[in-house]
């Protein structure tokens, strides 16, 4: 347990987190939306500090990251909680419930990658956000060794403590659900600007890649889909961004995503965005050169060849988006 670093005290004994747009009132005993800040004695704390629900090593590409260190191995660990409510949440039960947990420092990071011969570590499966504080000190700790830091995030971060974070943050990949403030608002318990504000802020200060589940009657016309793809685009047409297919779960009973809908998506997005790929699904999800076609990255699940010469198209010497090395 480790005090918040941004809260204000109100009267009464109250305390306000200013971590995410939330903006929860906390009354002295009580926990925030998200059950990793608890009010102690009028204090803001971050109970969730060094606790984690898991330690599992996968591949860089199951994030999902493309194009950073592609082919390399991940440490990845997770909070139990989560400052949205999202009723198709494939990790619910870490995410929405009381899960078990066990102490992790970031010195027991660094060793568990020195015996697994990892340089990466990813903070994922739940929302990295609220465990904000044990981030922080984590991921600067780990910089000095050369340890690069992934996060997988929904982005529903407030501006001044995600600026605080970047600069020891090497790779993220956020969730954009929907171009709709009304389907984060009904389905997620969040709202969406702060979302686009987070992804126009790190797209300028850390490799950025952008996952969107495309899930059946909700988020999948294709002027939604446009509108999400011409967000990116506006961005940086070279992030890349990865359709997901859906499958019913948590408090979600709508159809799987037909894979059609994936294809379509993928096709609205040729000629704006020069990296799609569509996941959950077997599908093409190489990486060609957008300028000549050129197949630079061929994957099966995970990368299996690479033709890239440094960050460059071996036949037109076209520089290719991502941190390679």
């Amino acid at each position: 347990m480790k005090e918040a670093m941004y809260y204000k005290k109100l009267n009464a004994q109250k305390v306000q987190c200013l971590l995410c747009p939330h903006y929860c009132v906390i009354p002295e005993g009580d926990i925030g939306i998200c059950r990793g800040k608890k009010n102690i004695n009028g204090k803001l704390f971050a109970i969730n500090y060094g606790k984690t629900v898991t330690v599992a090593i996968d591949p860089i590409e199951k994030k999902p990251l493309y194009h950073f260190l592609p082919g390399t191995q991940i440490l990845s660990i997770a909070s139990n909680s989560c400052n949205f409510d999202c009723h198709f949440c494939q990790n619910y039960h870490i995410s929405q419930f009381d899960a078990d947990t066990f102490e992790i420092s970031p010195e027991m990071i660094y060793k568990y990658c020195m015996d697994n011969n990892i340089k990466e570590i990813a903070f994922t499966y739940t929302e990295p956000i609220t465990w904000y504080e044990f981030i922080y000190d984590a991921s600067k700790y780990l910089k000095k060794f050369g340890i690069k830091t992934v996060m997988v995030t929904n982005g529903f971060i407030n501006l001044p403590p995600l600026k605080k974070l970047l600069p020891y943050i090497d790779a993220m990949n956020i969730d954009l659900k929907a171009m709709d403030d009304d389907f984060y608002k009904n389905l997620c318990n969040g709202r969406l600007l702060p979302v686009l504000e987070t992804i126009r802020y790190a797209a300028k200060h850390t490799h950025l890649e952008i996952t969107n589940l495309i899930i059946t009657n909700e988020n999948d016309s294709q002027e939604k889909l446009s509108e999400l793809i011409d967000f990116v685009a506006d961005i940086n047409p070279n992030i890349p961004l990865h359709f997901s297919k859906y499958y019913p779960t948590y408090k979600m009973h709508n159809p799987a995503t037909p894979e059609k809908t994936l294809y379509l998506a993928k096709e609205l997005a040729k000629g704006k965005l020069n990296y799609v790929y569509l996941g959950n699904i077997l599908s093409d999800n190489n990486t060609y050169c957008p300028n000549c076609g050129t197949l630079l990255i061929k994957r099966n699940y995970k990368m299996t060849e690479n033709y890239l010469q440094l960050d460059k198209c071996p036949k037109c010497n076209y520089k290719i988006y991502g941190v390679w090395e």
